[in-house]
């Protein structure tokens, strides 16, 4: 049933990845009454990720935000589809408002009180690398996430992924410009500060929009655009 929403909705299919998963003791307390998830993520164009070379770009920017919109859009038209079904659902956005509490609450801790990464790998679609983005199996780190809460089992219930696929690959540990990453690995039972300062991320991406992009904006994507996982292969 859930699948067969989905089909449907995310086109054209290659662009997307989606899986549900299962959440229960990974998820707090006041999202308890959706303990099933639905992870969804859709590709970024590779020519705009590509023209990321020292840093971010007016283009990248625009794409990342339009990305955002797009997905919050379409998980909206999941949930009213869902809610046909009887199922009772809770979209979680891309991204949280600037001046909300929400907001406000992310910036004493730089955490969201549900990941998208999290629900991600939960859902079997990826891992979490050494710069503390999500690389897909299919996309690698270029894609944007938007996850959504479900209140019933699906049919299938993906198999989770709880350890770095890296392995020895630090090409994003050494081209970060914050110098962020310690290049430890990943696993499910170690909190994101103990191998990636996020702070320093966020300070440098501070830096770099402003002085590149002329905005008070946190953007980077340098990670993204080195990553070998999901690049395309030029001929």
């Amino acid at each position: 049933m859930i699948n067969s929403i989905l089909q449907h909705i995310l086109f054209p299919p290659e662009q997307y990845i989606y899986g549900t998963a299962d959440l229960t003791g990974f998820i707090d307390k006041k999202f308890s009454p959706y303990p099933y998830g639905i992870s969804i993520g859709k590709r970024l164009d590779d020519r705009i990720v590509d023209a990321i070379e020292n840093g971010p770009t007016l283009e990248y920017y625009r794409h990342y935000n339009q990305i955002n919109k797009e997905l919050a859009t379409i998980a909206e038209e999941i949930k009213k589809e869902l809610q046909k079904t009887g199922i009772d659902s809770k979209v979680i956005p891309p991204t949280i408002s600037l001046g909300s509490k929400d907001y406000e609450k992310y910036l004493s801790t730089l955490t969201y009180d549900l990941s998208h990464k999290m629900v991600a790998t939960r859902a079997g679609l990826g891992w979490i690398g050494k710069t503390a983005l999500f690389i897909s199996k299919e996309f690698g780190p270029r894609l944007r996430l938007v996850s959504i809460l479900i209140d019933q089992q699906p049919d299938t219930v993906s198999i989770p992924i709880t350890r770095s696929l890296c392995g020895k690959c630090n090409i994003c540990v050494e081209r970060c410009p914050a110098r962020a990453a310690t290049g430890q690995l990943w696993n499910v039972h170690i909190h994101r500060d103990a191998f990636f300062n996020a702070a320093k991320c966020r300070e440098k991406c501070g830096e770099l929009a402003r002085h590149r992009l002329h905005v008070e904006e946190r953007i980077c994507g340098l990670c993204v655009a080195v990553c070998p996982v999901g690049k395309k292969k030029k001929c």
